[in-house]
């Protein structure tokens, strides 16, 4: 039994790195249409986090991330894409959200939820962390405070 448990834990480890970001459309604050593959920076890592204005943990993760996020950048390289799965009722609000919070990284708009879909978030906040390659190699489908720091340890180990 443990070698099966053994087993499948490896399997799913392999899937899990294999994986990457799909080759699909997102939308800027502006309202333009880009790749979501095309915000990675190829040989950093990147993190991607979904959230939504309604989601308190959400906002604390990113909040709590933009405290570190500068420093970060500038010691590893690391992009930051804040994907707002908001619905077409609440998504008007999200630049007007985003401009009072300060954040000084990328946040886009995944209005029919087709990323969401294709990453497999069912709850937010869920942040992924891909490696250069642009592989995933981390991810939490919650917060609490304090675990930004082991995002922030997991980053370090990419650079």
């Amino acid at each position: 039994m443990k070698t099966l448990y053994t087993a499948a834990f490896t399997a799913l480890c392999l899937a899990l790195s294999a994986q990457s970001l799909p080759k699909m459309d997102v939308q800027t604050l502006e309202g333009a249409k880009v790749s979501i593959s095309s915000l990675h920076q190829e040989g950093k890592p990147t993190i991607v986090s979904f959230w939504a204005t309604w989601c308190k943990p959400c906002i604390n993760e990113l909040n709590a991330m933009a405290e570190h996020f500068e420093d970060l950048q500038s010691e590893t390289g690391v992009t930051l894409i804040a994907v707002s799965i908001d619905d077409s009722r609440t998504s008007p609000k999200v630049a007007p959200f985003v401009a009072g919070q300060g954040w000084d990284y990328q946040v886009v708009l995944d209005p029919n939820s087709d990323l969401r879909r294709a990453m497999g978030v069912n709850n937010v906040p869920h942040t992924f962390l891909l490696n250069g390659a642009g592989e995933i190699v981390w991810q939490a489908n919650k917060y609490v405070p304090g675990e930004e720091e082991v995002l922030i340890s997991e980053v370090r180990k990419l650079k």
